[in-house]
């Protein structure tokens, strides 16, 4: 239908292993590096949906590499460098094994929650009397198991810490880095006239050093408002105008589909691969506040072997 990558098999120098992710492709060189793929896969309920988007791997791998390079002074980060735009490669590292939420507006999946009445999430009380889209007065921390496969499990935090996933000492670091990333991540939106609604981040250890893995302020990880028009939505009960994957999945509620069992997945046509295709680069430009510079996709396999196999000859 277009020129996507869905699928990888590199065979890099040095590598060892790969193991390929719902997004990201990623291939262990010498037991001592990671080459991260970002695909055009697009995800959605824990889904791999049947066509790839266009120019969104670019978009994903680009926003993250510009938010490590601008968020390096809060916590060392797993990048080294960006030889194609599609692909980071970086130190390797143990993950922990939770996803580090923090939300900073009633949305999404805690707004569902509390639209069912539930006035805890993770653990973490949220006040009554609340809507949609509401900022709460102080990010909530509602951290998520890292599930190897299926679906990611809210969880408290004495609830990890209480079952060893992560000792006290470093979750208390894991949660201050959290919450200055967000705030980082805050600021630079507000000058692109956005609102950081809420993210995730991935840490991991490497020689006994915690780092920042992965990516990073991303509309794959992240969701985004405009800041323009955002409470005369809110006191009108309108949904907001956003910039994140939350478009994809509203897509797919209205057309039948959750993610659960006999449901199918509705067509995907080449005219709404490309609007995807256009958000995502739409993302791109507002947020980074700079013109999208899409790269020759005519073979991307070949463009990506050859400038990842000329860097690690080169570099590593």
């Amino acid at each position: 239908m277009s020129n996507a990558l869905v699928k990888t098999d590199f065979n890099f120098p040095g590598q060892k292993s790969v193991y390929h992710g719902k997004v990201r492709d990623v291939y262990n060189i010498k037991d001592e590096y990671l080459v991260m793929v970002v695909s055009d896969r697009i995800s959605a309920f824990d889904v791999v949906l049947p066509e790839g988007i266009p120019y969104k791997g670019q978009v994903l791998n680009q926003i993250a590499e510009k938010f490590l390079n601008a968020t390096s002074d809060i916590v060392p980060n797993w990048k080294i460098a960006t030889p194609d735009p599609m692909v980071t490669v970086g130190h390797m590292c143990e993950p922990f094994k939770v996803e580090m939420v923090i939300r900073g507006y009633l949305t999404g999946h805690a707004w569902r929650e509390y639209r069912d009445g539930k006035r805890t999430i993770c653990g973490v009380p949220m006040p009554d009397g609340m809507v949609e889209n509401q900022k709460f007065e102080e990010p909530l921390l509602t951290p998520t198991t890292k599930a190897d496969q299926g679906h990611d499990e809210d969880i408290s935090r004495e609830e990890i810490i209480a079952q060893g996933i992560v000792d006290e000492a470093e979750y208390e670091q894991l949660e201050a880095y959290t919450r200055a990333l967000f705030q980082r991540g805050t600021e630079i939106a507000a000058e692109k006239g956005l609102i950081l609604v809420d993210t995730k981040y991935e840490f991991g250890k490497k020689d006994g050093k915690i780092y920042l893995i992965d990516e990073i302020h991303t509309p794959d990880s992240s969701r985004y408002f405009y800041a323009e028009g955002y409470e005369e939505r809110l006191e009108k009960g309108e949904k907001q105008k956003q910039l994140s994957k939350e478009f994809v999945r509203q897509w797919l509620i209205q057309n039948g589909f959750q993610g659960k069992e006999g449901q199918q997945i509705p067509e995907m046509t080449e005219s709404y691969v490309g609007e995807v295709s256009e958000r995502y680069i739409e993302l791109y430009e507002n947020i980074i506040g700079e013109g999208f510079q899409k790269a020759d996709i005519s073979d991307i396999v070949k463009r990506i072997d050859e400038n990842v196999t000329k860097y690690i000859n080169d570099q590593l």
